[in-house]
């Protein structure tokens, strides 16, 4: 019986996600259940992803896990909640099938290697991409084949939105359990394949205030978070839906703006209030603006998460355009190579017409670096043995 080897690895990459109509404020903290549904935008591998490799052997004798190298408490929370809800789905898929007693598989513990390959806990999504990769990585070895949004999410709320690619909403459900919270692709990767996402890296330092503290300070306090899930969300959600249907971008970049900024509104009316944007952010939102009103229409919309950094959509004939004039407002320090990575972008030019619209003073070095990338596919599994993290010995390859 295949399920019964002595030993079995997986490796797997999943996506980073960025919403588009933010989540922020569960509630139900245990099972990470949203106050309203979210929508977002998954990108590609190519440029963002977490790798994640699992081994299950029968010769282990404890769970372990590493993360970009070094070795985590396996017992965090969050990693046991996943754990647990997997091994759970893999006994019920088993003990419906009366044939096929339950393999002893089922006991093995498991070792768990995860590489991002960009900066963690710098306002781009890791946690996203790292649970969705867990629970899809684990769900290949304990023989799970069920939707596995709830296994992510108890990773991490945005977790399951990087379970698929293309374009996701995560359903907030009505159970009190929490099983029609769930994420489903509203459209898949090459529904739209004009659009372009450049994120801006403003710092890559540590954020002050997590996610997870700021989202529950939130909900205690803030009024306008109330409103906003129950009177502004359910409307935008459709409307954004629609937006992407219709393959719109003056709608779609325009409410992405508009969720973006009341998204960081509900962080200052916490109390105490929470700032996750800084000057640079500021400067980079104003450029948008200008850029914009230059033009006559939105071409290009901003979206900040937990952190500094923006994310800017934009359609592909516009992207050199706008790259030109973030380099005019924010001069590369000294990286003037390494400023561009990711998706190759032709150099614009910049009218004098434009650089007068913009109107701002140069910022040098207030930008570190742009990241080029699109719309991107859901969680892969990587066949060859090379790509494993774990070494014949189940622990961590050297990095070369």
């Amino acid at each position: 019986m295949a399920s019964e080897k002595p030993y079995l690895a997986v490796t797997c990459t999943a996506p980073v996600n960025i919403a588009v109509i933010k989540y922020w404020g569960k509630r139900d903290e245990e099972l990470i259940l949203p106050i309203n549904s979210s929508l977002s935008v998954t990108l590609h591998q190519d440029q963002l992803k977490t790798t994640t490799t699992a081994v299950i052997s029968k010769d282990f004798t404890e769970d372990r896990i590493w993360l970009n190298g070094r070795e985590e408490d396996i017992g965090q929370p969050r990693i046991q909640a996943c754990l647990r809800e997997i091994r759970r789905l893999a006994r019920k898929r088993r003990s419906g099938d009366e044939e096929d007693p339950l393999p002893l598989s089922l006991n093995y513990k498991v070792h768990v290697a995860s590489v991002n390959n960009f900066p963690t806990a710098a306002g781009l999504a890791s946690s996203a991409s790292g649970y969705a990769c867990l629970a899809y990585a684990l769900a290949q070895v304990y023989g799970v084949e069920s939707d596995l949004s709830e296994v992510a999410r108890r990773g991490s709320g945005s977790a399951c939105r990087s379970l698929y690619g293309g374009f996701v909403e995560w359903q907030m459900g009505e159970q009190a359990d929490g099983k029609d919270s769930v994420a489903r692709q509203v459209a898949p990767e090459l529904h739209w394949p004009e659009l372009r996402v450049l994120i801006l890296v403003v710092s890559a330092e540590k954020k002050l205030t997590g996610s997870t503290v700021g989202m529950q300070t939130s909900v205690e306090t803030s009024p306008l978070l109330r409103f906003r899930a129950e009177a502004v969300v359910p409307a935008r959600m459709a409307e954004m839906i629609r937006y992407v249907k219709e393959r719109n971008f003056q709608g779609f970049g325009e409410l992405t703006m508009k969720d973006s900024n009341q998204f960081h509104a509900t962080c200052l009316d916490t109390f105490p209030p929470i700032s996750y944007l800084n000057d640079t952010s500021r400067r980079i939102i104003h450029l948008v603006h200008r850029f914009n009103a230059h033009h006559g229409q939105t071409k290009v919309a901003y979206t900040f998460d937990a952190g500094p950094n923006a994310v800017i959509f934009t359609l592909d004939d516009t992207v050199a355009e706008f790259v030109a004039a973030v380099r005019h407002s924010f001069p590369p320090e000294s990286n003037g190579d390494k400023f561009l990575k990711g998706l190759p972008v032709k150099p614009g030019p910049l009218s004098d017409e434009l650089k007068a619209a913009l109107g701002m003073d140069p910022t040098p070095g207030g930008i570190k670096y742009i990241i080029a990338t699109q719309v991107g596919p859901g969680p892969q599994i990587l066949d060859h043995p090379h790509a494993h993290l774990l070494g014949p010995d189940s622990l961590p390859k050297p990095t070369v």
